[in-house]
């Protein structure tokens, strides 16, 4: 069977990636990947008569295919209840079922395993999948009968039987819980036989999936089976922070990852001191503030002295703890730890800017290509209209100045500031104004008469000293 939404068609999964989670289930959720597929078995061996069926989620379970049918990984079949038949699809064949069953250390030979009855009809399918419509609904009313009963419990999945006549619901929580009356009202409430399963948290996040803070899809979800007990040691054998926020995965408990890479610091943490192993020096001791576990180094200071830090390796420290226990002292840890002192060469260069916080700060190629204009052209250079205009405002700014106002010099910095220099422009007067002109650079007087002494800028008041009082 395949999913509805790759549209591959065909007996066989093609391959969605979606490793089960999608909504139709039609791709093989934790499957064992078949490498005696294209071998055949040698003559005279009858094949292995088990088969491995996977139904909702993660849920696996093993029958005897007494039929003798020919069953192939992907076909639908309908298996043996306690009551009535049930829907899977077979996920391994063969050989390999074997090897699953010794892992599970599951007895097929005492053990009476159910049975195949045989591959799903048409109307088998109709059934099947119809339950399987009525559960997601179910499983939100579920919710609102558990909360008003006030019952310390999550109903985190529904699976109906395949036959439509059982519902199992997975529930998780931390107590011990009485549900007899909530069974009355599921039953009265969907006409259905009710059975309550309780899981672990690891295994709610099976069968519900999820994206892990590494980005990919949850382990538990995809490929593990087992699940191992993980420790707070483990995180400290690897030098994490004990921050439960980031240790802890979507089911709440340590992440099963912290187990994967364990064995290989164990390995190399064999040959590494005690971290609480003082080094006596003439200097003063020395206490162990950090260890890189697998360059082999570790980092010392002095007490007191706890921001100058050193870089020993292990062999080093072996060999001053190793004389600590003769009852000698060292001269000081920094004759070890100068040979460790590596000057590192920067072989970096900036040749885009990429690095330059302040590259997006620049002028545009547009407002440089302005200036560079301006500075072609000179000073900007009024029109004759403009320039009488503004020799009228500088009549009537000397006219309306009192002789008080004269009188008042501004006080002369020690280094005059130079006259800026403008253009000289030739005035045409009208007839019958008998108004002074005046030059750019001239200040008129009082009488209207122009001066040839530079205007003098105002001085800054911000620096001058305060005056003394009386």
């Amino acid at each position: 069977m395949s999913c509805n939404s790759c549209g591959t068609g065909g007996g066989t999964p093609g391959g969605c990636k979606n490793h089960g989670t999608c909504g139709t289930s039609g791709c093989n959720k934790l499957t064992v990947f078949d490498w005696l597929a294209n071998m055949e078995l040698p003559d005279g061996q009858a094949p292995f008569n088990y088969v491995e069926v996977r139904f909702k989620n993660s849920r696996k379970e093993y029958f005897v295919n007494s039929e003798n049918l020919q069953l192939k990984i992907g076909d639908i079949v309908a298996t043996q209840t306690e009551t009535g038949h049930d829907i899977g699809i077979i996920t391994l064949t063969g050989e390999l079922v074997r090897v699953q069953l010794k892992k599970k250390k599951i007895r097929y030979e005492k053990d009476d395993l159910p049975k195949v009855y045989r591959i799903a009809s048409q109307t088998d399918v109709d059934k099947w999948k119809a339950a399987r419509e009525r559960e997601e609904p179910m499983k939100v009313r579920a919710r609102e009968i558990a909360i008003r009963l006030n019952l310390q419990m999550k109903i985190s999945d529904i699976e109906f039987q395949g036959d439509g006549s059982k519902a199992t619901f997975y529930y998780t929580a931390e107590e011990r819980v009485d549900f007899r009356q909530l069974i009355r009202e599921y039953a009265s409430e969907f006409k259905t036989r009710i059975e309550m399963r309780q899981i672990g948290l690891r295994q709610e996040a099976a069968r519900l999936g999820g994206i892990g803070s590494c980005g990919r899809e949850l382990c538990c979800s995809t490929w593990l089976t087992d699940f191992r007990s993980v420790t707070t040691s483990a995180a400290r054998y690897q030098n994490l922070s004990l921050n439960p926020q980031k240790l802890a995965g979507q089911c709440g408990k340590l992440k099963c990852c912290l187990n994967y890479e364990l064995d290989s610091y164990m390995d190399a943490l064999k040959d590494f001191p005690k971290q609480n192993q003082k080094l006596y020096t003439e200097k003063g001791t020395a206490v162990c503030q950090k260890i890189d576990i697998f360059k082999g180094l570790m980092w010392y200071c002095y007490e007191g002295e706890w921001m100058n830090w050193h870089t020993l390796t292990t062999t080093q420290v072996h060999e001053i703890v190793t004389k600590n226990k003769a009852k000698e002292k060292v001269a000081g840890i920094e004759e070890y730890a100068a040979e460790h002192l590596v000057i590192e060469e920067v072989n970096f260069e900036n040749v885009v800017g990429q690095d330059s916080l302040t590259r997006f700060d620049q002028t545009t190629t547009k407002n440089k290509k302005r200036k560079k204009r301006r500075n072609k052209r000179g000073p900007r250079q009024d029109s004759p209209a403009q320039h009488k205009a503004t020799q009228k405002n500088h009549n009537k700014s000397s006219q309306n100045k009192s002789p008080q106002s004269k009188e008042q010099k501004p006080k002369e910095h020690t280094q005059k500031p130079k006259p800026r220099r403008k253009p000289v422009h030739k005035n045409k007067s009208k007839e019958g104004n008998n108004t002074p002109q005046t030059k750019p650079n001239q200040k008129p007087n009082g009488d209207g008469k122009a001066t040839n002494k530079p205007r003098k800028k105002r001085p800054n008041n911000r620096n001058r000293p305060p005056k003394k009082s009386e």
